[in-house]
């Protein structure tokens, strides 16, 4: 769990099983923080600039990004996140299926914090998100 709970963490997420599965890792890996969850980039980015709606309390720090999904992809959300002077400091860490060499070098190119595979079985997956919070839990965030 983060030194301060209160560092809400947003999911850029369009598939409900993946969505439910990060939801069971973090309450197996006692991650108290606030989820939000959006279904694709063009809703992520509504929600983090208050489009039509409150921005999520706490802010989100800490971004988790699919790449493959509809309407704006993973790759086109980080252009838009990167060119954004409010949003570009956000801490992004891509979780996706996609194992493509392009998809890689076009995440680091946008300064993703890492690139991670989902894992096919839940345990994997279960231990990748506790990985991932012990990562953020000695990170110092701005």
């Amino acid at each position: 769990m983060m030194k301060d709970g209160l560092i809400g963490i947003l999911l850029v997420e369009d598939d409900e099983v993946d969505v439910m599965n990060l939801e069971r890792a973090f309450k197996k890996n006692h991650i108290s923080n606030p989820l939000f969850v959006a279904h694709n980039g063009l809703e992520a980015l509504a929600m983090l600039r208050g489009e039509g709606r409150e921005k999520p309390n706490p802010f989100p720090k800490i971004v988790l990004l699919d790449l493959n999904m509809p309407r704006m992809n993973g790759i086109e959300f980080l252009q838009r996140l990167r060119a954004d002077p409010d949003l570009k400091a956000l801490i992004v860490i891509v979780l996706t299926t996609s194992n493509e060499e392009r998809d890689k070098v076009a995440a680091y190119n946008l300064n993703v914090a890492g690139y991670i595979l989902k894992p096919v079985k839940l345990d994997d997956f279960m231990h990748a998100v506790a990985t991932l919070d012990m990562y953020w839990s000695l990170s110092e965030l701005p």
